[in-house]
């Protein structure tokens, strides 16, 4: 059971960083953007270290206080759940 919420959050955590950049590309490039609506829920579902992560390497959503406050405030609440839970 631990193997499989480990891979569950090692990919969606994945997915958020790529979204990250590929969100901060087309924001370049003027095109179809993800929606933030999918980046919190991904966040919210697990994601949110990848998020963060993702904020920081792609300098992306930085400029924007829910993320800058948020990813990091959900990274510890999955952390402390994660400690509850073992």
């Amino acid at each position: 059971m631990e193997l499989l919420i480990s891979l569950y959050l090692l990919v969606v955590n994945i997915l958020l960083f790529s979204w990250m950049g590929i969100d901060k590309q087309r924001a370049k490039e003027h095109a179809w953007r993800i929606s933030e609506r999918r980046l919190w829920i991904t966040a919210i579902i697990g994601g949110a270290m990848g998020g963060w992560l993702g904020m920081q390497a792609f300098r992306h959503k930085t400029k924007h206080t829910a993320f800058v406050i948020g990813f990091p405030c959900l990274v510890v609440m999955h952390v402390l759940l994660i400690l509850y839970l073992l």
